[in-house]
């Protein structure tokens, strides 16, 4: 089964749908048979490179709100993100584009590409927590390398491929799938190319959507007794012969 999920860095909602998603996924039988692909979004992609003021001041701006109220949505985030073991400070948030961020990302998922690793993953987990954990600045280059590093990918070709803009290109058409499948905000699902999750579901309904797409490409097949085979006396046009069995009514 394939899950691929859009989300932005800058999101603090992609952060808590992705533990969700990850407790729901931990529980499901067939996890081992699940590939998750992680895609790129940008909530604001007319952001400049680092922008002069706090992360209310921003959303203040941006949204026109006031700024009391946009400090009462991040409180109200924050005591979600702690419900699911996230420790969410949005008075160090650092505001600066994601763009850099996502190419590194893709970096890492084209290694994953050729030895199965899960470098993607641990670069997605990694940006995220900096930046709404720890205040760190996602579009600094020095901080980009870290985080790339410690996945294990190499500073050098982190470094060259940033420079040279490698995966700018596949930043992009994330983006413009995104626009094409009618995605209008993060984070977003879409199991086996059938199934959508908008937003950071609880993981009940995760667990609901795995099953779903699950049965829908494994079908059960039911195996029984030919008619006319050693039980004899099946009804004619029979393909098979029910055992007996007990259900809420009763026995037979």
């Amino acid at each position: 089964m394939n899950v691929d999920i859009w989300s932005d860095i800058a999101c603090p909602w992609c952060f808590i749908g992705k533990r969700r998603f990850e407790s729901a996924l931990e529980q499901f039988p067939h996890k081992d048979q699940v590939t998750v692909t992680w895609h790129s979004y940008q909530l604001d992609p007319t952001l400049p490179e680092h922008y002069e003021g706090t992360e209310v001041e921003y959303l203040s701006e941006r949204k026109g709100m006031p700024a009391e109220r946009v400090a009462q949505m991040f409180e109200h985030v924050t005591q979600v993100a702690a419900g699911e073991g996230l420790e969410y400070d949005f008075g160090r948030v650092v505001v600066a584009n994601s763009y850099s961020a996502h190419e590194l990302l893709h970096l890492a998922k084209a290694r994953d590409a050729h030895d199965g690793a899960r470098r993607a993953d641990a670069v997605k987990e990694a940006l995220l927590s900096a930046h709404f954990e720890h205040g760190e600045d996602i579009g600094a280059r020095e901080v980009l390398v870290r985080i790339g590093t410690e996945a294990g990918l190499d500073a050098a070709e982190i470094t060259e491929a940033l420079d040279a803009g490698t995966y700018r290109d596949a930043v992009g058409a994330d983006i413009r799938e995104a626009r094409a499948l009618g995605i209008q905000g993060v984070p977003f699902f879409v199991l086996d190319s059938k199934y959508g999750v908008s937003g950071a579901q609880p993981a009940e309904l995760f667990t609901q959507a795995l099953e779903t797409a699950w049965r829908e490409a494994n079908p059960l097949v039911m195996v029984g007794q030919p008619a006319g085979g050693a039980a004899g006396g099946a009804s004619e046009g029979a393909d098979r012969l029910d055992g007996e069995v007990c259900g809420p009514d009763g026995c037979a």
